[in-house]
């Protein structure tokens, strides 16, 4: 799901990565706006923020605005250049620090909150800036694994092309293109389930317990991480036996 790259990479590691990741951003998308009434999964918002406020002088306010917009883009760069670094060295791990550093995050977030249940409150660029910071994070990661074929953070485009390709089921009916249209549009109804779903279970479970649902994505990727390392190891010892029997 996350070490598979190039042509060792199908279509089910993109969907089992798909459904995951984008419930993760739901919740903690939803987390954000419920918390410190900011979107945490994208930065097109908050151009026009930046903007809006620029236009009104309100000058502290836009570079908030715009301390958000790098914090996404600060997530994206360590995770891409964690991930360039682990490329050049030829490590089949490169995606655990980013995961690790996501994890880290948002279990820091809500362990506090049990500490200190109203922190929140008090710093909530904070708050926002982290989660931004981690969904930089991942959606750089998942770009990157799947060969830009999944985005997990935000909608706009998958709407975008969602509906390109709905037209496109209508023009095409040769089997092979029909069955890939088929394909690619399951896989973006996935991506966009998901990020509701998790908004719905976030959005639910803010309600009783505020800030400390991002365990729930704490525990979705730890159980992720645990299935890809249980899956390769599988495929390994697989491998072996096959290699051993064939002698």
């Amino acid at each position: 799901m996350f070490r598979h790259k190039g042509k060792g990479r199908t279509y089910s590691h993109n969907l089992k990565l798909a459904s995951i990741l984008s419930t993760v951003a739901g919740i903690v998308n939803i987390s954000g706006v419920l918390s410190v009434h900011t979107l945490t999964t994208n930065v097109t918002g908050h151009f026009a923020f930046f903007s809006e406020q620029l236009f009104l002088e309100n000058y502290n306010m836009a570079f908030t605005y715009l301390y958000y917009i790098l914090f996404f883009l600060s997530g994206a760069f360590v995770s891409g250049l964690i991930m360039e670094w682990a490329s050049k060295n030829r490590s089949h791990n490169s995606y655990i620090i980013p995961i690790s550093l996501e994890i880290g995050i948002m279990l820091s977030i809500s362990s506090t909150c049990f500490l200190a249940p109203t922190w929140y409150q008090t710093y909530p660029s904070v708050i926002a800036s982290a989660l931004l910071f981690s969904m930089g994070l991942q959606n750089a990661l998942v770009t990157k694994v799947s060969q830009s074929v999944v985005r997990t953070t935000h909608l706009t485009g998958l709407f975008t092309d969602l509906g390109i390709e709905l037209s496109q089921l209508l023009l095409y009916k040769e089997n092979s293109v029909y069955k890939s249209i088929r394909r690619s549009i399951f896989l973006k109804t996935m991506i966009i389930s998901g990020f509701f779903l998790g908004g719905m279970l976030g959005g639910l479970g803010y309600q009783h317990f505020k800030l400390k649902i991002l365990l729930l994505p704490v525990v979705m990727l730890l159980v992720a991480l645990w299935y890809d390392r249980l899956l390769f190891r599988y495929y390994h010892l697989k491998r072996k036996f096959s290699d051993s029997t064939s002698k």
